[in-house]
């Protein structure tokens, strides 16, 4: 197979997702999946990022909008459970912090550069029924 840029194919070019032949992908975790060369989940797209989402566990209720509205497949969810950002394929778009319906959201966008333990320390804190009524 020749190795294309992106811009280098055709209109109308057919892009296999996968090499080799493939019974059931949904069975397949992304991470064992026989990707083909030409597929975008060989090859890390995040350098154009900026921003990033970070993720706090303690504060997802797991919905799977995050997941579900992500353009990318950048969000890692076993067992209907988040547990973590694809940083390979993340674009630094923000859907899946606009959708968080958690409050305070349990995913945030930093920029690229920043200590995640340092922003993660400075998460915005959940309120409690005492805070709510002092």
């Amino acid at each position: 197979m020749i190795e294309n840029g992106w811009n280098q194919f055709e209109i109308g070019s057919v892009l296999r997702p996968f090499s080799g032949e493939v019974s059931d992908v949904s069975v397949i975790q992304p991470e064992d999946r026989l990707y083909s060369a030409s597929n975008s989940f060989s090859v890390s797209v995040a350098d154009w990022r900026i921003e990033k989402p970070l993720f706090k566990k303690e504060l997802c209720i797991d919905c799977q909008f995050c997941w579900i509205y992500c353009p990318d497949m950048s969000i890692i969810s076993r067992d209907k459970k988040m547990i973590g950002v694809d940083y390979d394929h993340c674009k630094g778009c923000g859907i899946c912090v606009q959708v968080c319906p958690t409050t305070p959201k349990a995913l945030l966008m930093f920029p690229e550069q920043a200590d995640e333990e340092i922003e993660l320390a400075q998460w915005p804190k959940k309120e409690t029924q005492e805070t709510k009524e002092n």
